[in-house]
């Protein structure tokens, strides 16, 4: 299995992200600081540096109002490869 990162599933992970993010009117500066962390953290989540656990996609997604439920249902759709 390959790595996650740069995958069509993390891709997808970090879109969604993203997308939420900007319909929750929110900079990543704003997202960060809300989870106690520079602005940096969020850019590099979103720019696919940075792998996130799953307690730290729960924290991020309660900010941002993301559904996690549905969140996984999508990536679960996503080609592995």
């Amino acid at each position: 299995m390959p790595k996650s990162l740069n995958s069509p599933r993390h891709v997808a992970l970090t879109d969604a992200l993203i997308a939420q993010r900007n319909a929750a009117g929110m900079t990543q500066a704003q997202v960060a600081t809300a989870l106690g962390h520079p602005q940096s953290y969020i850019a590099k989540i979103e720019g696919g540096e940075r792998r996130l656990d799953v307690v730290e996609l729960v924290d991020l997604a309660d900010v941002i109002g993301l559904d996690l439920h549905k969140l996984v249902t999508t990536l679960r759709t996503v080609s592995h490869s």
